[in-house]
Formats: structure tokens, C-alpha cells, sequence
């Protein structure tokens, strides 16, 4: 049962192809782990955003209450790209020079629609929440299809060679200021000072030799921006790649596509360091309800046994295909049953 993998963790990720009932499935887990005693956050991640429709209510990007112990939240990823970038550019506005903030703003615009900047967002967003959760609370994700969740959770390791990167590059080029303003202690520099400020850029050039201070202080709150950036990363792929803490729930049908995608996921996540602890095949055909769904029923079979050879390690299971649509708190608690 999947409310045993809950157990002591502190983050599920419940992903898999789109269509395959991820929303669902979350949804009714965290419902039964709520009606267990358990405080659960529910978060869509997906651009689709089922979760409201499903419960019959607004849910947005502010925590809403969906029943007693459970939560439900809905990421904006157009929304959460918006604040990413906002933040951004004021920072950028306050770091830089006058004369260079229309130059950034530019810069930033074009990257709104860049690859990788969507998840990003995102994925600060992910961790802003899992920073905010109450102790004891479990974080259910319901994530976007398989594509846009295998880079999401790829994310915290690049990220965090990105900012080590930049690090690295600010204390380089802080030793390199450091050394033009000892230069900067004659009473004119000469052409080779000069040149040696325009290799920093506009910026770090005619500015910052006016104002070395203000150079020192512009550098200290760029460290500090990303010693807390590479920190936060740090600490959500920590999250992510501890088994103890975190584990992802792959949904599938069972059928070809759904089935093909989940062993390629499943060979994603292991490949960024994160456990996959279950498998569920929803929506499984009858094999007493007339003749086409016994077929529908066998030919599924030859798709379960596929995806058994292929991971023949994790545990599966099976939810049958319910006679009525998974709406609200009952429809959800009769799935439960089957999780």
C-alpha cells in the first residue's frame, strides 16, 4: 500500500504520463494519510492544473484548505516565471550601475521564454514550499508529464554546479578588483589600469574605480545571494536524493506508450539520484463485464507483465477502473481504497 511509503518521509512525488490520473491518485493518498491522522500538503506543479477541478473548488497559488489535515496548493508556472524574474531584475537593478538596468531588463525579458527557465522557477518555488512545510507535514507533488518532471528533478544538481560556478567566478574577480584598486592608489592610472578596468566591463570599469566601496559592498551582497542560492539547492537535492526522506510514485495505464515512458522515467530518476518506491496501473479493465472488456483485460496483462520484467524490483499496484468519475472528497476516498 502506498500510505506505508509515506512513512517518516517527508516529500512523494507522484508523476508519470499525462492523462494516466497522477491528480487522482495524489489527491486520494493524501486524503487517506489525512483521515489517518497525517498532515499532508498537496501540490500541482502541473501547467494543467487538475487538482481544483477535481476537488470542486478554487485552489490556487496560495494553500487552500481541502479537508481536515490536508492542504492543496496549485504552482503557476507562468505566474512563478513572473516573480522569479521580477526578483531578479530589482536585484539586479539595485546591484548594477544606472546606465546598464535598461540593458538587464532586456537581457531578462529574452530569457522568459528560454529553455530551462520555466523549471527553474519552478523549481525555486518547490523548494521555497518544502522550506515552509509545518515539521510533521507530508508534501505530495503532483507533477507535470514525464518530460518536464525528469529535468525538474535533474535541476538541483545542475543548479548548484551553476552557482558553484559563479562563485568561483566572484572570487576570481574579486581578487582581480582587489588588485586594480591597489593600482587605483596613484593619482592617475595609466592606460594599462585602464585597460585593466575595462576587462571587468562598464560596471566594474569607470564606475567601481570611482567608488571601490561601493564596488566592496555591490561584491559582498552578490556572494551573499549565492552562498544562500547554492545553500537552498544543496538542501533540496539533499531532499531529493535521500531515500529516507523522499520517493517518487510513477502512475501509468497499462499500455504500450504509458508503460515504455515509466521504464525511461524510472531510468531518469535513478540516473539523478532519486528512488522510485512505487508503481500504481490505474483505470485496469474488468475481466467480468462483457466481452470487449475481458479482451481490453487481457491484452493489458501482456503490459503489466512487461513493465514486472522490466522493474522487477518495485512494488505495483493495481485500481481498477471505478464505475463513476474521481470527484471530491467521496469519489477520492473510494480510490483510497484501492491505494
Amino acid at each position: 500500500m502506498l500510505s506505508g511509503l509515506a512513512d517518516g518521509r517527508e516529500v512523494l512525488f507522484v508523476g508519470g504520463k499525462g492523462g494516466v490520473g497522477k491528480t487522482a491518485v495524489a489527491s486520494a493518498l493524501g486524503l487517506a494519510l489525512a483521515r489517518g491522522g497525517r498532515r499532508v500538503l498537496v501540490v500541482s506543479t502541473d501547467p494543467a492544473h487538475n487538482l481544483g477541478h477535481l476537488w470542486g473548488r478554487a485552489v490556487g497559488d496560495e494553500t487552500v484548505e481541502l479537508a481536515p489535515l490536508l492542504r492543496g496548493l496549485e504552482i503557476d508556472p507562468a505566474r512563478t516565471t513572473d516573480e522569479h524574474l521580477r526578483a531578479v531584475r530589482d536585484t539586479m537593478h539595485r546591484l548594477m550601475p544606472e546606465h546598464l538596468q535598461g540593458e538587464v531588463s532586456r537581457h531578462l525579458e529574452l530569457a522568459r521564454d528560454a529553455p530551462g527557465t520555466h523549471e527553474a522557477a519552478v523549481l525555486e518555488r518547490i523548494a521555497e514550499v518544502l522550506e515552509a512545510r509545518h515539521p510533521d507535514e507530508l508534501v505530495v507533488f503532483d507533477t507535470a508529464p514525464s518530460g518536464h518532471t525528469s529535468r525538474l528533478v535533474a535541476l538541483p544538481e545542475l543548479m548548484q554546479a551553476w552557482t558553484e560556478g559563479l562563485l568561483r567566478r566572484q572570487d576570481r574577480s574579486a581578487r582581480f578588483g582587489a588588485a586594480l584598486r591597489g593600482l587605483q592608489g596613484r593619482p592617475r592610472p595609466d592606460a594599462g589600469e585602464r585597460a585593466a578596468a575595462d576587462i571587468l566591463g562598464s560596471s566594474r570599469g569607470r564606475d567601481e574605480a570611482a567608488a571601490p566601496d561601493r564596488r566592496s559592498r555591490r561584491d559582498a551582497e552578490i556572494r551573499r545571494i549565492l552562498d544562500r542560492r547554492q545553500a537552498r539547492f544543496a538542501q533540496l537535492r539533499s531532499v531529493l536524493q535521500d531515500p529516507a526522506r523522499s520517493a517518487f510514485v510513477i502512475v501509468l495505464a497499462a499500455e504500450r506508450l504509458p508503460v515504455l515512458e515509466t521504464v525511461e522515467l524510472h531510468e531518469q530518476l535513478t540516473r539523478a539520484g532519486m528512488g522510485v518506491g512505487a508503481l500504481v496501473v490505474n483505470k485496469r479493465s474488468p475481466a467480468d463485464a462483457g466481452d470487449l472488456l475481458a479482451a481490453r483485460r487481457a491484452l493489458e496483462e501482456g503490459y503489466v507483465a512487461q513493465l514486472a520484467d522490466a522493474l522487477p524490483h518495485l512494488p505495483v499496484t493495481q485500481v481498477p477502473l471505478l464505475p463513476d468519475e474521481v470527484l471530491g472528497a467521496d469519489g477520492l476516498a473510494r480510490l483510497a481504497a484501492y491505494l
